[in-house]
């Protein structure tokens, strides 16, 4: 059985097993699939054809006795001469003293380093060992504890005991129709190519097999949550939706048109609407959901709007309150600081239908907060959710549709894997009128001449955020933190205007008293961590300074631009930044050129990949092992269409050819009834 642990293996140990373990390997199973991160070329090459800075194994004979020279702390450098052919050339190893037992005056040895030319020098990485096989060397993220030799012996004794219990888990079908290589040759061909081509034959069927089980179980997902039984149908007044639209203040764009009408129509199917609003900052998601909200109430349905904090549960009332009747539609807000009495009178009012939209925190979803006919909740920002956080917003005693809305642009591929199991809209339009925000890049010295610009805003009566990464002194990361800068800013702009300070150690009450004093202007500077970045409406607020920009990703610094632009004036971000490297810089460059969320996280996932941009941990991202969802995106999505092609097949789990997948599946996943 691959599920046995790894100390049934020969030379596996407690403190074996235990360091493996550190390493996520528990298993026979997860043995085999702890794939190289790359492979090194080890066939051995002659001098005349190497090219400067290139790395090479190059094979010799010995010419001068190995010297060891120690410098620093616990730093050496090992050095002798070898001759190939007639060309005598000096090898050095860096902090592996130990090596010098391995090599032995006129004996013939392989070393595999990195040519310099010039020098006509080799630094070497390893002494090859006469068993050697092949031309690639798998190269394995190890720690200290277990070494790179150690992994690969264990992994060729996995292969030899347990390679014959590797059983295909992907239908004959899709094998050929793909041309993919078998299960067990492509396991063996991942850790050992003999060729790059054979690797790459390895890795198409390792990728696509990850995206077609991960797309599997999200595709089922999604059928159960639209099956019949699930679903109720919000049978709205048309006519009534088509006048409270006609009565906004403003026309509604075609883009916003088009996501109200892709919503509508699902709540007329007797399905379970799942759903996510993508909208970048300002697009008008807030009107969509008020139309939403409405029509299910016309429908004779409740309607619930939840919200990650309290000031912008506040802000979210208001806006719906200018835009309802309140002879017509009755609104309540629910939060943690309702006081008892209050939340009483409403819970009970939720209860017997008297009250037809709630806006709150997460106080909605708690136990005793019940419903009388709850039709339809929406949850603004919460696109950190992962598929069971969401799917247990579904199982909270009651059947609503379910529309989720974020401001955070995610790009098609992301959108496919975190959550393939919804239906995606997107308003990628923006309301007539809406002044874009001019960004600047400026180095740190150059932030006195900024400063001194953003008091004549002020002046004028404005005010402005400033933005930095930490909030306290660190020694790992050279960053100006937020306490710090709060005082010297407190300096700069007294006594004419008032400095406030927000960071995530702030108790929730005094966050949000600080908060309100910024949005009636009492405070006119906010300094603050990103704590900011999903918050409240001022849209006296003209001036975005983001300090140390270069350690913020696109998606983040679009996210902190769009607190600024908000009212009529028009508004500027400046981001102050030295960056160190090309990349850095491009970052920079790409922020200044465009105000478009959606082509910034899809650079932002290019340049630094969905794990940092999203942090798999909050996003609910599945981590895979080979795949990656931006290198691997046209198979992620072939993946995609034949996880729903056969999830459309009638009665798929009865016909032979997928009774290994489906055997794979619930072993995998033993809760999801659906496989069944």
């Amino acid at each position: 059985m691959l599920q046995e642990p790894i100390t049934k293996l020969s030379g596996v140990g407690e403190k074996r097993a235990q360091a493996l373990a550190d390493l996520g390997i528990e298993t026979i199973e997860n043995l085999l699939n702890y794939y190289p991160f790359r492979y090194d070329d080890i066939k051995e090459r002659n001098l005349a054809e190497i090219n400067d800075q290139e790395k090479v194994t190059i094979k010799g004979v010995v010419v001068s006795p190995p010297v060891v020279n120690r410098f620093g702390y616990k730093k050496s450098r090992l050095q002798f001469r070898m001759m190939q052919d007639h060309d005598v050339f000096s090898v050095s190893f860096f902090n592996q003293p130990y090596l010098k037992d391995k090599i032995v005056l006129s004996e013939d040895i392989a070393v595999f380093g990195k040519w310099d030319g010039k020098r006509k020098s080799l630094t070497g990485m390893k002494i090859l060992g006469a068993k050697q096989e092949g031309d690639f060397a798998p190269i394995y993220h190890v720690s200290k504890a277990v070494r790179q030799q150690t992994l690969v012996d264990l992994i060729k004794k996995a292969f030899v005991h347990f390679g014959d219990q590797i059983e295909e888990n992907l239908p004959l079908s899709l094998i050929e129709k793909y041309r993919l290589m078998e299960k067990k040759e492509a396991m063996y061909a991942m850790h050992f190519p003999n060729t790059p081509e054979e690797h790459h034959q390895a890795k198409r069927r390792v990728v696509f097999e990850e995206f077609f089980l991960f797309q599997m179980k999200i595709q089922g997902l999604k059928k159960e949550e639209k099956s019949e039984k699930h679903g109720i149908v919000i049978d709205y007044d048309v006519e009534r939706v088509k006048a409270f639209t006609q009565k906004l203040p403003f026309s509604l764009t075609n883009a916003q048109k088009r996501v109200t009408n892709e919503i509508c129509r699902d709540f007329l199917q007797a399905k379970h609407m799942q759903r996510l609003l993508q909208g970048d900052v300002g697009s008008g998601k807030t009107v969509v959901a008020a139309i939403a909200l409405y029509a299910a109430v016309t429908a004779g349905f409740q309607g619930a709007l939840m919200v990650p904090t309290e000031i912008l549960a506040q802000q979210h009332l208001a806006s719906l309150n200018q835009l309802f009747d309140p002879l017509e539609i009755h609104t309540a807000l629910l939060t943690s600081s309702t006081k008892a009495k209050e939340r009483q009178e409403i819970i009970e009012k939720l209860q017997q239908g008297e009250i037809d939209v709630v806006v709150g925190t997460h106080s909605l979803i708690q136990e005793g907060v019940d419903f009388s006919n709850l039709g339809l909740v929406i949850t603004d920002e919460q696109h950190r959710f992962g598929v069971n956080q969401r799917r247990g917003l579904r199982e909270k005693g009651f059947q609503p549709d379910v529309l989720f809305m974020t401001a955070t642009p995610i790009p098609r591929t992301l959108a496919i894997t975190a959550y393939g199991e919804m239906d995606v809209s997107v308003i990628d339009e923006m309301p007539a009128g809406r002044l874009p925000v001019k960004t600047h890049w400026i180095k740190r010295g150059q932030l006195e001449d900024a400063l001194k610009n953003a008091r004549i805003e002020l002046e004028k009566g404005q005010q402005m955020y400033v933005i930095c990464p930490l909030i306290e002194e660190s020694e790992s990361l050279d960053v100006q933190n937020a306490v710090e800068l709060y005082e010297e800013l407190k300096d700069f702009f007294s006594p004419d205007f008032v400095v406030g300070l927000l960071h995530g150690k702030i108790k929730a009450e005094e966050k949000e008293e600080i908060m309100g004093a910024f949005k009636d202007n009492e405070i006119q500077v906010l300094v603050s961590t990103t704590v900011i970045e999903v918050g409240v409406d001022v849209p006296n607020a003209t001036t975005m300074l983001i300090i140390d920009a270069d350690r913020f990703g696109l998606a983040q610094l679009h996210q902190l631009r769009g607190r600024v632009g908000r009212g009529q004036q028009a508004s500027s971000c400046i981001l102050v930044a030295n960056p160190k490297n090309e990349l850095g810089k491009e970052r920079m460059k790409i922020m200044t050129e465009t105000n478009n969320g959606f082509l910034l996280s899809q650079k932002d996932l290019e340049l630094r990949g969905p794990g940092e941009v999203f942090g798999f941990k909050q996003s609910g991202l599945p981590e895979f092992v080979a795949a990656d969802i931006v290198a691997d995106a046209n198979i992620l999505e072939v993946a995609k269409d034949e996880a729903q092609s056969l999830w459309h097949k009638k009665n798929w789990q009865l016909l032979p050819e997928y009774a290994g997948l489906l055997a794979y599946l619930k072993e995998k996943d033993p809760e999801n009834q659906f496989f069944d």
